[in-house]
């Protein structure tokens, strides 16, 4: 068989111009963008993840019907990494490599998020991380939506020590064990110490992801309490855990007058499947609450009820409820596309620069900003108390949007560390 210079050229031709059709960005190259969704919709965490993909699926679908990104309609392509901490960064390799996608939203513990960064800044795409963390962190390849430890745990603690707060003067530092309540700690002993609390009025208590037993620990911190000063519980349990802790607190009728919890995991979701009516009183810090008043709220709360009951979603479609990390991963995909808009491209380091100062009119009744450098949001920061409904009574707030500090001031090694991306 022979084939002529001719066909033998048009051959050619032809491989060249797919090989130069396959270089493009593969989100750019389809009639679709892709985006990855990467939460646990099994295991320990789906108490608080699964709803973050609905909330990621109901953005989606509104940017797509006010006509999608560059005009195209975005598609979702979700996982489950179940929980399994390495098993994210496998899903998240499988979303950048596979699925092709130009961004993915996700994770919720920070040894999740820690597993997948590797991939993001190896394969240099991006992730949108929308839950209050520990600082001790900064990537040019992660959007931080969700608090920083100044933006969350440090007004908290400063709420308590106030008059307004009860004036602790004791406090037990009760936690999940992985890197996020440790490091959060750390830092808050080191802020308690500043304020001259001694080492003897910390009580320090972790135990593992999934622990269900509370009885003894909830009666060492009675009896801690016991010991003549005004104590207080700062609770970093994450997960299906807080279902336990919180009935176990009714249980011993440790009451809020006597013994305030103040939780950074804890929001109108976990709340669900808890009677909430001993637990009257025990706070929650974070930079939303459903029960704020104002116009941009009351319509992020109706197109989560409509989309609730449209897709039938178990629990929210009788009893909708919204939360904080839900807040954040709208704001997060919205100040997306719009940076995608902006940069006229899904390439990863045009829309890194045109996410500089992004602004969205968020549900917590503030202009939320990206920061010119450090990838995180301004945030203003809510102490909410539980009322027997299960929503929250805001009784403290900033009064404007506070900036993060990824590198906290109260960590010595954190000295002179810049507020910015290396960048790579």
């Amino acid at each position: 068989m022979t084939t002529s210079r001719r066909s033998f050229n048009l051959t050619l031709g032809a491989l060249a111009a797919l090989a130069s059709l396959t270089a493009m960005t593969p989100a750019l190259a389809a009639d679709t963008i892709k985006v990855g969704i990467l939460h646990s919709l099994s295991g320990t965490m789906a108490i608080s993840e699964t709803v973050l993909k609905d909330t990621a699926l109901m953005t989606i679908a509104e940017i797509n019907a006010k006509g999608g990104v560059l005009g195209k309609q975005l598609e979702p392509v979700v996982v489950d990494p179940a929980s399994n901490w390495p098993l994210f960064a496998e899903k998240a390799r499988q979303l950048i490599t596979q699925d092709h996608v130009a961004v993915v939203f996700g994770c919720w513990t920070s040894v999740s998020r820690k597993s997948v960064l590797p991939v993001f800044e190896e394969l240099n795409s991006l992730l949108f991380y929308p839950v209050q963390y520990e600082g001790e962190e900064l990537s040019k390849n992660v959007f931080y939506t969700g608090a920083a430890p100044n933006q969350q745990a440090i007004p908290a603690v400063e709420y308590l020590m106030s008059k307004d707060g009860g004036s602790a003067k004791r406090f037990v530092l009760l936690g999940t064990d992985y890197v996020y309540p440790r490091t959060t700690n750390k830092i808050l002993r080191s802020f308690l110490h500043s304020k001259g609390v001694k080492d003897e009025d910390i009580m320090e208590e972790y135990t593992p992801f999934g622990h269900s037993d509370y009885q003894s620990i909830i009666a060492k911190i009675k009896k801690f309490a016991g010991e003549g000063k005004k104590t207080a519980v700062i609770s970093t349990i994450n997960g299906d855990s807080n279902v336990p802790f919180y009935k176990e607190l009714g249980n011993q009728g440790l009451k809020a007058t006597d013994v305030p919890v103040v939780a950074f995991s804890v929001g109108e979701e976990e709340l669900r499947g808890v009677d909430t009516k001993p637990l009257v009183g025990h706070l929650a810090a974070w930079n939303y609450f459903m029960s704020i008043k104002n116009p941009t709220n009351t319509a992020f709360i109706k197109e989560w009820s409509d989309y609730a009951k449209k897709n039938n979603l178990p629990g929210d479609k009788d009893k909708p409820l919204t939360n904080d990390p839900m807040e954040a991963t709208y704001i997060g995909i919205h100040m997306w596309a719009q940076a995608v808009e902006k940069a006229k491209s899904t390439d990863t380091d045009k829309v890194i620069a045109a996410m500089a100062g992004q602004t969205f009119k968020a549900p917590g009744g503030f202009v939320s900003t990206m920061d010119e450098k450090n990838h995180h949001l301004h945030k203003p920061v809510f102490i909410g108390e539980i009322k027997p409904d299960g929503q929250f009574n805001v009784v403290w707030k900033t009064p404007g949007p506070i900036k993060a500090q990824p590198w906290s001031p109260y960590i010595p090694e954190d000295k002179g560390k810049k507020d910015e991306p290396e960048k790579k």
